[in-house]
């Protein structure tokens, strides 16, 4: 019956007899019969033996599409074009057509396409609102991913200026601007309020822009809800209820997802993790959502684990599903909220226990991650209320490969263009770590120690030229700002000893690249503030035994590295350490580490048989959210306050006194509330405080009974 429809569309189509309407209908009921394929012949054969059809531009944008589903990319880029010719104002064929220049690897041609279509639509209607903004987001994606940050940011500007409620563009925006170095960095305008860049702030930005945890864990939560979002009821089924038959089994089937076991800092990181992991204890699950190119790195993890299974052309629920059906029991997400990370998936809960580690630095907010794993460091005991997860903690929280590979031959001082005399202070991280407080802070630095300069990762040319500048006007040469172009990683390893010593940024301090250069010898100096990403530099310089070298304040900071500067002697016995323990060190004891790890999946599995799943603290975080947005993080920086706590319990009092609402022991302590009303001129009832954290309390306990009871009918 199906054939029939189809061999009846297709000989009407050849005969001139099947209007628009009835081939559109046709080629519905054949997709859901016979497939695309067949739908694909039926707009050919149409399109063919119709070629004065006032509705052709149509049906070729339609075809296009049908045909890049079967991967018929060229034919379908001769359809666009062909429709373009035949309609030049038909915005849609060009904005795919530009998509498939792209594609091609044709951007020139493809940001033409779309800036057509910005220029051609002046009239001011639904419609060509919705394409130019379309247009606007394609020319701005395709412009940021070739490094062309300064015309991307105009283009998501105007973009936001249209329709100021694009979230995704509101973050692409904050992210070009601190890729460009441009302080202030939330700067709002007209249409664009500073509510709405603070909400629309991705969650690593917010790290970069300022030091606050307790900002960034209400709005990581924001980013879950709103961006990750809650899946349909529908969707959700019990897809570990398969755990039951394995709570005694062992070894314990544990899952890695990411996007990022390659070329890539986390493949760096961990591709000796998995070849140490004691197969006794794991089996050993990867599930990889990233690119599909094939490295050396992912050759190496593809051949340690037990299981390689790439899920990047799953959609979300087809990969839950396989994962549950793997028997998965612990899953870790070594992605959370970056760059091809399959949060959505996760909400899905495919596994009894989701793990936050490695991939994302710091809290994610989320209702599903059960735990987050650190060390005593980043996440000291007293900074637990800044997560909303369960806190394990590992020797050094961060594994290191001891097989990473170095160029053989290293460079001089002269082929890298640095002074051979000089004091060389270096910074590898990206240029979107750079902020304003830690620019000043090395400018000061190069003024206090005169034969000195500054070697940092190569950027854009705009933002290698704002750099300069900014030096200039604060009395430092620009030609002691030197530029390091990119390169592989084996030769990038092999410069890191012409530099004297690696000064960190904060807040968002190095990560693997600070790995990377005590591997190689270089002393880092870095500044430990509150937050995940502040703290994990203090956790390997003090790993690596030398923990003088971790700063609490900016003046600190700034004498220190003057000092080392001034020092040489100093820098060679720190050098001298770093080579004599490096084999030692917790740093790269990654024996060590995986055995801890092994330990930490089998406290959780232990927790969850014996029904003591933690459950993530959630509350309140909307109010936290509407209060942290309102400071200046470009004004001051929060890093460099000595009263934090007590400086957002005076903001929340405020909050309270206003609109009450139920505190929680995050931050607001009963006798903080005590206190605080106090402070605003309230009555200080402390029979009614107690009476209101007793019901509170009451009402959390049931809650968590009734969590209960749901778990064990689960699992």
């Amino acid at each position: 019956m199906a054939g029939s429809l189809f061999s009846t569309a297709v000989k009407r189509a050849k005969q001139h007899d099947l209007s628009v309407i009835e081939l559109i209908g046709a080629a519905e009921a054949i997709r859901k019969t016979e497939g695309v394929e067949a739908v694909a012949a039926l707009y050919r054969a149409w399109i063919n033996h119709n070629p004065n059809d006032p509705m052709l531009y149509a049906i070729l944008f339609n075809a296009s599409a049908i045909l890049g589903e079967t991967a018929a990319f060229d034919e379908a880029q001769e359809y666009l074009e062909k429709s373009i010719r035949l309609n030049p104002d038909f915005t849609p064929s060009r904005i795919n057509l530009g998509r498939a220049y792209e594609r091609k690897g044709k951007t020139g041609l493809s940001v033409a396409q779309w800036a057509s279509v910005v220029d051609k639509l002046s009239a001011v209607t639904g419609t060509n609102i919705f394409h130019k903004i379309t247009a606007l987001n394609q020319m701005a994606r395709v412009l940021e991913a070739n490094n062309h940050d300064e015309t991307a940011e105009s283009l998501l500007q105007q973009s936001l200026e249209i329709d100021n409620t694009q979230r995704e563009v509101a973050q692409h925006y904050i992210a070009a601007r601190q890729r460009e170095c441009k302080w202030p960095l939330i700067e709002p305008r007209e249409r664009i309020s500073r509510e709405t860049l603070m909400k629309g702030i991705s969650p690593l930005s917010l790290a970069v822009y300022t030091d606050d945890p307790v900002l960034q864990l209400a709005s990581n939560w924001h980013y879950n809800k709103c961006d990750v979002g809650s899946p349909s009821v529908g969707v959700v089924t019990s897809y570990w209820a398969a755990c039951e038959g394995r709570k005694k089994a062992a070894p314990l089937r544990i899952g890695y997802l990411s996007s990022d076991l390659r070329e890539h800092a986390i493949g760096f990181l961990t591709s000796e993790l998995f070849e140490l992991h004691d197969r006794r204890k794991v089996e050993v699950y990867a599930y990889y959502c990233g690119i599909l190119p094939v490295d050396p790195t992912m050759e190496r993890i593809k051949k340690t684990v037990d299981h390689w299974i790439p899920i990047q052309d799953m959609d979300d629920e087809t990969a839950a599903r396989r994962i549950a059906d793997d028997g998965i029991q612990i899953l870790v997400d070594i992605n959370g909220y970056t760059r091809d990370g399959r949060t959505k998936l996760l909400a899905l809960r495919p596994a009894p226990i989701i793990v936050n580690w490695l991939g994302f630095p710091g809290s994610t907010g989320s209702p599903y991650h059960h735990y987050i794993i650190a060390d005593d460091w980043i996440i000291p005991p007293e900074h637990e209320i800044y997560y909303s997860e369960k806190v394990m903690r590992l020797p050094c929280y961060q594994p290191n490969d001891r097989k990473r590979i170095i160029a053989p031959q290293q460079p001089t001082r002269q082929s890298a263009g640095l002074p051979e005399d000089a004091m060389v202070y270096c910074c590898f991280n990206g240029t979107q770590k750079i902020t304003r407080f830690t620019f000043e802070r090395w400018m000061t630095i190069l003024n206090r120690v005169p034969n000195s300069v500054l070697w940092l990762l190569s950027g854009s040319e705009t933002s290698q030229s704002r750099l300069r500048s900014i030096a200039s006007s604060q009395g430092i040469s620009p030609d002691r700002i030197i530029f390091a172009g990119k390169m592989k990683n084996a030769y990038h390893l092999a410069r890191y000893p012409l530099a004297d010593l690696f000064l960190d940024t904060a807040p968002y301090g190095a990560h693997t690249t600070a790995s990377d250069a005590l591997w190689m010898g270089v002393p880092i100096l870095t500044l430990s503030g509150r937050s995940f990403a502040s703290r994990v530099c203090g956790s390997l310089v003090r790993a690596a035994g030398l923990p003088d070298l971790a700063c609490a304040t900016g003046d600190e900071y700034v004498d220190r590295a003057v000092a080392l500067g001034r020092d040489k002697e100093a820098l060679q016995r720190y050098r001298a350490h770093l080579a004599a323990t490096r084999d030692s060190s917790d740093l790269f004891n990654t024996p060590l580490l995986v055995s801890r790890l092994e330990e930490i999946y089998k406290e959780m599995w232990r927790e969850f048989e014996e029904d003591r799943l933690p459950r993530p603290d959630l509350r309140n975080l909307d109010v936290y959210l509407e209060i942290g947005i309102e400071s200046d993080h470009d004004k001051s920086e929060v890093l460099s306050a000595q009263n934090y706590r007590s400086w957002w319990r005076e903001r929340l009092a405020l909050r309270n006194a206003m609109r009450p609402f139920y505190p929680d022991s995050r931050l607001w302590m009963e006798e903080g509330l005590q206190a605080s009303q106090a402070k605003v001129g309230q009555k200080n009832d402390q029979t009614h405080s107690r009476d209101l954290w007793r019901r509170f309390f009451r009402f959390a306990s049931l809650g968590e009974a009734v969590a209960k009871r749901r778990r064990g009918a689960v699992c």
